[in-house]
């Protein structure tokens, strides 16, 4: 893709036009009636779920849809470069937060400093894919796949939990949007909501005084051959298994309290269904869009100003929600790239490379990692990456999740990136 395809002037077209569905070749459906239920994968064409089982470690992985800004997010304020190809929207150094020598924080993510004073805070910095690629689209498949060069549809975070035995739909779970990810592609079924209410058989309401519903669609699949007999079946077997996730308070825990919106949601209900202790070792949360073509803004306006408040709030809602659980949850974010490092005409940031990845909670290494390449400041310079944004991911699938690198990214050999102990 040149360029000039991607070069907008309020949001990328191509983003835009985006369609989870579009990218999700293969989804399986799981029957009619199913409300918002979708598994991905065929496992449940073979497998009689067990009971489900107490996940020891967490992985909340959030997607930072639309290509973030990681130097609005973590400032190079070392580096001269930053501030002359950013006259005009550059982070000044004397507002940022938790500075060091070379790097600080954005200001508007005050909401985060308890977890970076705890030491349960990092940052790595110029994360990404190996090569160059300016396509949303092509981007978001490429990091979520995870294997270069495959022809298997099988994302990483299948392959993650695919690592054993163990086949329950509530291993992994997405919230805000109701078609998996790619990273959750592949054979080991998942599920995939936009809220907690949604996961619920259709009709099985306040109406359904006796439970006619249920009774009837496990009469009419309880012999119905092929992938959608299964999957209708295992839909109805991980409603079920939910049921302790609900009977959870909706009420936030410890005070915690979340920001209005499909995001603050999103992670709310992450929260509650780890409280509600169904065996979830993935939460894949979307929050997007960080697009900023247009309007990132000085810190007195802007979208960037907006989100990065929004961001900050979600996240340390989160972690005080759990409570004494955050002992064993990791957060991680994940971008498909970065932006420019010239800001462009309209207070605004075009598609580049290298980004920021941020990660909370258990095992983390709190401060700023990863290798500072430099600055160039010409009309198309990027952020060059360093750091294989894998390196990051393997870092937390081997040493929390009890993976080996080879299972999740093969054919990969990471660096060691330091984030987590």
């Amino acid at each position: 893709m040149t360029e000039s395809a991607v070069e907008c002037t309020s949001g990328c077209p191509e983003f835009a036009r985006l369609s989870r569905r579009g990218l999700l070749r293969g989804v399986a459906g799981t029957g009619a009636g199913l409300s918002a239920i979708s598994t991905f994968g065929t496992a449940f064409m073979e497998t009689s779920y067990a009971a489900t089982r107490s996940a020891p470690a967490v992985l909340v992985v959030l997607s930072m849809r639309g290509a973030v800004d990681g130097m609005s997010l973590v400032v190079p304020h070392g580096d001269p470069v930053y501030y002359a190809a950013r006259p005009r929207i550059a982070v000044p150094a004397e507002r940022l937060l938790a500075k060091d020598g070379f790097f600080g924080l954005h200001p508007n993510l005050e909401a985060l400093l308890p977890l970076w004073n705890a030491g349960t805070m990092a940052t790595v910095h110029a994360t990404g894919l190996p090569a160059p690629n300016r396509s949303h689209f092509a981007a978001i498949e490429e990091v979520e796949d995870a294997d270069p060069g495959s022809d298997a549809r099988v994302g990483w975070l299948n392959r993650l939990i695919g690592r054993d035995t163990y086949n329950n739909p509530l291993q992994a779970i997405q919230f805000g949007e109701s078609v998996p990810s790619v990273a959750l592609a592949g054979p080991q079924a998942t599920v995939a909501v936009d809220t907690i209410a949604d996961m619920q058989l259709a009709g099985a309401d306040k109406w359904d005084t006796f439970g006619r519903r249920p009774k009837s669609m496990k009469t009419m699949w309880a012999a119905a051959p092929g992938p959608l007999g299964a999957g209708a079946r295992a839909a109805m077997q991980a409603i079920g298994d939910f049921d302790p996730v609900k009977a959870v308070s909706a009420t936030p825990a410890h005070g915690a309290d979340y920001p209005d919106g499909d995001f603050g949601r999103a992670m709310a209900a992450a929260a509650r269904t780890i409280r509600g202790d169904v065996g979830a070792e993935v939460i894949a949360v979307d929050y997007g869009s960080w697009d900023h073509h247009a309007d990132l803004g000085p810190l007195a306006w802007g979208q960037m100003q907006r989100m990065t408040t929004e961001f900050a709030a979600g996240v340390a809602a989160f972690f005080a929600d759990l409570g004494s659980l955050a002992a064993k949850v990791t957060l991680v974010t994940l971008s498909e790239f970065g932006r420019r490092t010239k800001e462009n005409a309209n207070y605004g940031l075009d598609h580049g490379y290298g980004t920021a990845m941020l990660l909370f909670g258990a095992g983390v290494k709190g401060g700023y990692h990863g290798n500072w390449p430099g600055l160039t400041n010409t009309a198309n310079a990027d952020l060059l990456v360093t750091t294989d944004y894998r390196s990051v991911l393997a870092e937390i699938a081997v040493k929390r999740m009890g993976a080996s690198s080879a299972q999740v990214f093969p054919g990969f050999t990471p660096e060691t990136v330091g984030a987590i102990v």
